[in-house]
C-alpha cells in the first residue's frame, strides 16, 4: 500500500516537471573511451613557470585527525592485505598489486602513489591557471579512485611526467584500463590534450572498443 502510494506521488511529481531538466553539477558520467577522448578539449601545452611545489602534497587527507596523510590513505584503501598501522601512521606489512607492471608489492616503502595525470602534465594542460587551493585539491584527490594509484616505485619513476603518447604501462593487458583512467582524470579536472596525446589516445582507443570512461567533475 505504501509503495503504491509513493509511486503515485512520484508519478504526479514527474507529471509537472518540464520536459528538459538541468544536469546536476557533479553528475557521474560514463562514455565509451573513443567518445570520451573526443570530449577532452584540445590545446597546446606550456610548462612555463612549473614547480612541483606549486601542488601542495601530501596533505592531511580525508580524516585529518587520524594522523595519516593522503599517500597513506591511498595505500590503506588499495591494500589487498591490510598493513598494521603503527604510531605516526607508519605502515608495517600488507600487500598491494601494482597494476602498471603486474607485480605484488609487500612493503609500503617500495610503493609510490602515482598521480594518474602527473603534476607537470596537469600544469601543462590547464592547472597553471588554477588557484593554489585547487592545485592542492588536485594533488590530493581522494574523491575519485582513478586520480591516485599505488604502484611500484620503479614503474612510477619510469612513467615520470609522460603522457600516453610517450609512455604506457609495461603490463600490456592493462592498457585499456590505463587509457580510461587517464581520460577520466582529464575530464574530471577539465584538463586538455595536446595534439600528439590526442592522436595517441584516439589510435589506442580503437583496440579498446568495450572500454568505458566513468568520471565525475571535481568540485
Amino acid at each position: 500500500m505504501i509503495k503504491n502510494l509513493m509511486r503515485a506521488v512520484s508519478a504526479a511529481a514527474l507529471a509537472v516537471l518540464p520536459l528538459t531538466t538541468a544536469t546536476p553539477a557533479h553528475a557521474v558520467e560514463t562514455l565509451p573511451l573513443a567518445q570520451a577522448v573526443k570530449a577532452v578539449p584540445l590545446a597546446a601545452e606550456s610548462r612555463e613557470g612549473y614547480q612541483r611545489t606549486s601542488f601542495k602534497h601530501w596533505n592531511a587527507g580525508q580524516i585529518p585527525s587520524d594522523g595519516c596523510n593522503t599517500r597513506a590513505e591511498v595505500l590503506l584503501s588499495e591494500a589487498t592485505q591490510i598493513p598494521q598501522i603503527l604510531p605516526g601512521c607508519k605502515l608495517s606489512g600488507g600487500m598491494w598489486w601494482s597494476y602498471y607492471d603486474a607485480k605484488w608489492i609487500t612493503s609500503a616503502s617500495a610503493l609510490d602513489v602515482d598521480h594518474m595525470v602527473p603534476l607537470a602534465e596537469a600544469w601543462d594542460s590547464g592547472a597553471s591557471q588554477w588557484t593554489a587551493e585547487r592545485r592542492e585539491a588536485y594533488a590530493n584527490d581522494l574523491g575519485s579512485e582513478r586520480s591516485l594509484v599505488a604502484v611500484s616505485a620503479a614503474s612510477n619513476r619510469s612513467k615520470a611526467d609522460q603522457d600516453p603518447a610517450e609512455w604506457l604501462p609495461p603490463a600490456t593487458e592493462v592498457t585499456c584500463r590505463y587509457l580510461s583512467e587517464w581520460t577520466a582524470t582529464k575530464l574530471r579536472w577539465g584538463l586538455t590534450l595536446d595534439i600528439a596525446e590526442q592522436e595517441a589516445l584516439t589510435q589506442l582507443a580503437e583496440a579498446c572498443p568495450t572500454t568505458t570512461v566513468t568520471y565525475e567533475r571535481a568540485p
